[in-house]
């Protein structure tokens, strides 16, 4: 059935709200499901911890006048994918393309968009996995889907990326060269350290115990 969400009657935020709360709730049930029966299965939790959002219609606003789309409700719909955002840290680089295989795998979500920014990071040395995905919400008289941006990265990648939006925010964008110089060498140096890490515990898995 249709969403009467999805057709112009969307009358408010409250109501734009409720869709994606409600969607978040669906990827956190989901994703803590799948790391519950991995820990089974497998005896590992690939997944560190789970954070979630909804973008403020203030930020909302902005992105929508950067890009010169009127703001409108239907609009901030149509044309912004993370106005609901889940961000899924976990230890390893190889976890990362796990998780995307397992959320994909998921038969009632669409995998909308991937950016790899692990295997082409952007300019700055950001790296992290993205998707866009259309996730169902059951409400009492239809079902609507409601994008959800999924960010996956390491521990690691996530400690540069919050220093990263802070120097962002602090400077609007325009921060002094050799701040930018210095992040960009941090980012290089949290990539061989992933590296590295995740080497030594394939290495340590390998090993297998001795008997007394």
């Amino acid at each position: 059935m249709e969403s009467r969400f999805q057709d112009g009657d969307i009358k408010s935020w409250e109501e734009v709200s409720l869709l994606y709360n409600s969607a978040l709730k669906q990827m956190n049930t989901k994703i803590e499901i799948l790391n519950d029966e991995f820990q089974e299965v497998h005896r590992y939790n690939p997944i560190e911890h789970i954070k979630s959002r909804i973008k403020t219609p203030e930020s909302i606003v902005k992105k929508l006048r950067r890009h010169g789309y009127e703001s409108t409700l239907v609009n901030m719909m149509k044309y912004i994918n993370d106005i609901a955002g889940i961000r899924i840290i976990c230890s390893f680089t190889s976890d990362i393309y796990r998780i995307a295989d397992m959320i994909s795998n998921q038969k009632d979500i669409k995998v909308l968009n991937i950016k790899d920014y692990i295997m082409n990071p952007k300019t700055s040395g950001y790296r992290s996995y993205h998707m866009i995905v259309a996730v169902p919400v059951y409400l009492s008289d239809h079902t609507a889907e409601v994008k959800v941006e999924v960010q996956i990265r390491t521990v690691a990648m996530d400690f540069w990326a919050s220093l990263e939006h802070k120097i962002q925010y602090k400077f609007e964008t325009k921060a002094p060269a050799n701040i930018k110089a210095q992040l960009f060498e941090c980012a290089r140096m949290v990539a061989e350290l992933d590296d590295r890490m995740l080497s030594l515990n394939e290495e340590i898995q390998a090993i297998t115990p001795q008997e007394d």
